[in-house]
């Protein structure tokens, strides 16, 4: 599993520097101003904010009509966190839905240029639109996944409850702690899914659920190389946006200079970068799941998968995939 990502990572770096200006020029015009807007947001939206202390309250209404209790440090630190990032997708939704979905484009029909032989580069308006689909469904998926974890935790209070455990504090940690890796689990995983039906989106040019459908057969029994290539550009963006935080951000109230606004620029660009990364290694990820599907790439850009399903009598059907359009 860490071989296979370490040679995904190797190859999403080489693919990179092969064709590096393309990929500068992708996260120069398109990727950087969602960068920006994501690094402001979490600027712009100190925790005596209305919009998110509104935001907030809701959902501690929400909570508490669930029957989840005040104690437990789970609800807390989920209400809070949840808060935060519904507050900045909302602030930075408009540049997601234009320039993220046609970075996200843009990088898919780079990559399937150098695969085919016969490059569509008009088939950018229909790869933008299929990509967007696929987003907007995404986002209602993630929302049904939290509304999943929150409804396992909700039945795991209410069964404490029954049995007469749900006062005691030790009982409420532990449950802090088993909801918390619940939650990062289905997260992590529903995340993945839809990150990489997005790629699936643009590089057959089909949209809405039936990319995420093919995402979720695709990384069956791939799950941990999937999330392995997920780790370093979120970790590396984390880190870039509490970079932000301690150098602009706090230096900002002391006063603008041409240094801070240098350094700003900079950090948004590496931002930006490692969400084009992202994106590429999601490209050879796909391409790597293509390859152990027996995937043939021919003269006019189509691709036939072929996997045996063997089956109790000895017999086998063969499944071919359509033609790309």
């Amino acid at each position: 599993m860490m071989a296979r990502a370490s040679k995904i990572m190797r190859k999403a770096i080489q693919t990179i520097l092969n064709n590096y200006h393309c990929y500068a020029l992708v996260a120069t015009l398109l990727v950087f101003p969602v960068s920006a807007s994501v690094l402001l947001s979490q600027s712009l939206l100190p925790s005596t904010s209305p919009v998110l202390l509104t935001i907030h309250t809701r959902i501690r209404s929400l909570f508490d009509a669930a029957g989840f209790p005040r104690t437990l440090q789970f609800a807390s630190l989920l209400n809070a966190k949840l808060a935060q990032t519904l507050s900045s997708y909302l602030l930075t939704l408009p540049f997601t839905l234009t320039f993220l979905v046609a970075a996200k484009a843009s990088i898919i029909q780079i990559i399937r240029h150098k695969l085919s032989s016969h490059p569509r580069l008009n088939s950018l308006p229909p790869t933008f639109f299929s990509v967007l689909s696929t987003h907007l469904c995404g986002s209602l998926v993630m929302l049904s996944a939290n509304a999943a974890a929150f409804s396992l935790v909700f039945i795991a209070i209410n069964a404490l409850d029954i049995v007469g455990l749900s006062g005691s504090s030790t009982v409420l940690l532990c449950l802090s702690a088993a909801s918390a890796i619940l939650y990062s689990i289905v997260l992590a995983n529903t995340l993945v899914a839809c990150n990489l039906a997005t790629i699936i989106a643009g590089m057959e040019n089909c949209g809405g659920y039936e990319p995420i459908l093919k995402a979720c057969i695709m990384i069956r029994g791939r799950a941990a190389t999937a999330l392995t290539l997920a780790l370093p550009a979120n970790l590396g963006m984390a880190v870039v946006e509490a970079l932000f935080q301690y150098r602009v951000v706090r230096a900002y109230h002391r006063g603008i200079s041409v240094s801070i606004a240098w350094e700003a620029l900079t950090i948004t660009y590496i931002y930006s970068f490692l969400i084009v990364f992202d994106v590429i290694m999601g490209c050879i990820f796909f391409k790597s799941c293509m390859s152990d599907g027996q995937l043939s790439w021919d003269d006019r850009y189509h691709y036939r998968i072929y996997p045996e399903i063997q089956t109790n009598e000895g017999l086998s059907t063969k499944l071919k995939a359509h033609e790309l359009p």
